[in-house]
């Protein structure tokens, strides 16, 4: 099958002359392939036909292998890179993108002898296709730079030259463009990958002055630099005084995820994030990382967890990442792990969208993630999924439900996620911060522009509070416990606390059973499901009166901190009046004078040196007098006349001042001189 093709320099098997020289291969004779040709190693076979295809004009793929219990290839396929067939992903039908698959049959078959040595078992020479020798370099599984060019180009590079001259000098030299074995594309990728973490040691110091100034407004700021042995920098993590301070306020649920910066460097930015109490988000510091390695996050989280000072957070939310997966094991091995459940649904369209029954396949199971009320519901309807739609083959599929019990909601709705489960909390905090970087930022530009974006965040949270206790959402019942939410919680949460007194207008309760201060209820609910479906669905709630703790099988209060309609509906009924403190979280209201709010923000006007404030003071006047002036002709032309005298005039003494100057420091170096002698 096609899914089995992997281009042979995407697995690194890309291989060119030994010695990596370029433009003197065109001697050599490569020998036509036959069966029973004998090999010792796996590579010299595709040493060997890798040669043979570029001298002929073709590209190499690894169609198929297997491996044997020795961990050695038992057999394995390499074939022309037109193999196959490809379908058309293009979304216009009537602008298909091209394709590179036609068909072809050429190939070799290899296999593994008994006295451990590989043979060509079978081979087809025919191509479908025309062959083109002196255009093979533009196929990738040829694109492949010599030391000796490798080394020229580093040298050119260090020098200040281009990458577009770098590789015009590789062209002179080799006597041409067919006798490289790399394209002007490829040499500049290469040179990028260089640069990639070659900032210099000016750079680095710059990037650490920076975060010095940072911990002179505050020395609670907090910052790490990983660098190699050469002072390149490799990963970089901050975070601001406040930042930590919200920490100890909403420091319960994060989530974590990476972003690719597109800048000269091609690092990673990967944000710490919560919510705050208008559940708005809120930063817990971050870092810029050059690989997305298990060692690399493991560096990161334990950055992270030090400046927090060992407080580890209950629940962490991130992507699928099996790198990530495996650092949070190492670093945060007590704190509760789910895969966000809004990166999932995305790949249903990646991973499904070619089934002819598609769209049915994607509202069945968004209809039975969201809607399934217990595990055993969920299970049987992923079983008749896979039944009704013959998928049980597939192999996404089999991985995402043996993970199931960290991203189905109904696996995981026992834990706090403080509203951070089911949506792209962090894309969001990407998106947020996208406008910081563009394609020439360095990481201390990035730095500095960061903390543009963060002040503004702090904006939102201020505008927000200000909202919260000027204004006042009324109360749509009479139920004096909506009376205590709404002079309690922020404007945004007593919404959602709201929207479960709405419910109550679908939920009917009766008594199952009273023992003693004990009581168990049915309530009997019209759950609104996806895509508008509903659905009456009995749910099971429990009271003690002694120590008035109510439970609900939902769980919507463990879940989000908001006590559901199905426990509410129970406590009006009982005629309770006002809840106790642990049915109103802390995280949630308005009323609390919260710590982080009073630290000084080292990111307030780090940039405004004494000279730019003079700057900025300097544009502001002459920017008045410039839009008074430019009403007339007459007028502007007098200012103009006025203002070049007193450029002249400013510049004149200027000079004489700085001659001055000059004329006294030689003085003075000149007795300090004659005292020595």
């Amino acid at each position: 099958m096609d899914s089995n093709v992997s281009h042979i320099e995407d697995k690194e098997d890309t291989f060119c002359e030994p010695d990596g020289k370029e433009g003197d291969e065109g001697d050599n004779v490569v020998e036509e392939p036959k069966v029973g040709m004998i090999f010792s190693l796996e590579e010299e076979v595709r040493l060997y036909y890798t040669n043979y295809a570029k001298r002929m004009g073709f590209g190499v793929s690894k169609r198929s292998s297997n491996v044997g219990d020795d961990g050695r290839l038992k057999y394995f396929t390499l074939a022309c890179v037109r193999q196959g067939t490809s379908r058309s992903k293009a979304s216009n039908v009537l602008r298909p993108r091209s394709v590179e698959k036609m068909g072809c049959k050429a190939k070799i078959n290899v296999t593994l002898t008994a006295d451990g040595k590989y043979t060509l078992s079978s081979v087809v020479l025919e191509h479908t296709h025309a062959l083109s020798p002196g255009k093979a370099i533009f196929f990738r599984c040829h694109k492949k730079l010599g030391d000796s060019i490798k080394r020229k180009r580093e040298v050119n590079d260090v020098a200040g030259i281009k990458a577009r001259k770098n590789y015009k000098s590789f062209v002179h030299e080799a006597g041409g463009y067919e006798n490289l074995s790399s394209g002007e594309k490829v040499c500049c990728n290469e040179m990028g990958k260089a640069r990639r973490l070659q900032l210099a040691v000016e750079g680095v110091e710059a990037l650490r002055n920076y975060f010095i100034k940072m911990q002179e407004k505050n020395d609670q700021f907090y910052y790490m630099i990983d660098v190699d042995d050469e002072s390149r920098l490799r990963n970089v993590f901050w975070v601001d005084a406040r930042s930590r301070a919200a920490y100890d306020s909403f420091g319960d649920v994060i989530t974590f995820g990476t972003t690719h910066l597109n800048n000269a460097y091609r690092m990673s930015f990967a944000p710490f994030v919560g919510v705050n109490h208008h559940g708005q988000l809120i930063l817990f510091g971050c870092g810029l990382i050059s690989n997305e390695d298990t060692e690399t996050f493991v560096w990161l989280f334990d950055a992270w967890l030090k400046c927090m000072n060992g407080q580890t957070p209950s629940a962490i939310i991130t992507d699928q990442d099996k790198e990530m997966q495996n650092a949070i094991a190492r670093v945060f091995p007590r704190s509760q792990h789910r895969f966000c459940l809004w990166h999932i649904m995305k790949k249903l369209s990646e991973k499904l969208g070619s089934h002819s029954q598609y769209e049915a396949i994607e509202r069945s199971i968004q209809g039975f993630v969201y809607d399934s009320l217990s595990r055993e519901e969920f299970e049987q309807n992923w079983k008749c999924l896979l039944d009704s739609y013959n998928l049980r083959d597939n192999a996404w599929l089999d991985w995402i439900y043996g993970e199931r019990h960290l991203w189905v909601p109904v696996y995981v709705k026992n834990t706090f996620w403080a509203g951070l489960s089911t949506t792209q909390r962090s894309e969001s905090m990407n998106y947020f911060f996208e406008d910081c970087v563009n394609s020439k930022s360095m990481p201390k530009q990035f730095v500095e522009q960061y903390n543009n974006a963060l002040r503004r965040k702090v904006e939102n949270e201020n505008a927000a509070d200000f909202s919260s206790f000027g204004t006042a959402i009324p109360c749509i019942t009479h139920y004096p416990i909506e009376k205590q939410f709404q002079e309690l919680y922020t404007n945004a949460k007593f919404r959602e606390v709201q929207d479960e007194f709405k419910g109550l207008l679908y939920c009917c309760a009766a008594l199952v059973t009273c023992e003693g201060a004990m009581y168990t209820y049915q309530v009997r609910d019209e759950v609104k499901g996806f895509e508008g479906f509903i659905k009456r669905t009995n749910f099971c709630v429990s009271f003690n009166e002694a120590d008035f703790e109510v439970k609900c099988s939902c769980c919507l209060f463990e879940f989000r901190g908001i006590l559901c309609r199905h426990a509410l509906r129970v406590l009006t009924n009982l005629e309770k009046q006002l809840l106790p403190p642990k049915y109103i979280l802390d995280r949630w209201r308005k009323d609390l004078k919260r710590r982080y709010t009073l630290v000084k923000c080292s990111y307030d006007d780090l940039s405004d040196s004494p000279a730019a404030q003079r700057f900025d003071r300097l544009t502001q006047f002459f920017a008045e007098i410039a839009s008074q002036s430019s009403e007339s002709e007459a007028i502007c032309g007098e200012l103009m006349r006025r203002l070049e005298l007193f450029q002249s005039e400013f510049l004149h003494h200027r000079t004489k001042r700085d001659m001055s100057s000059l004329a006294r420091e030689s003085e003075i170096w000149s007795m300090q001189s004659k005292s020595f002698m």
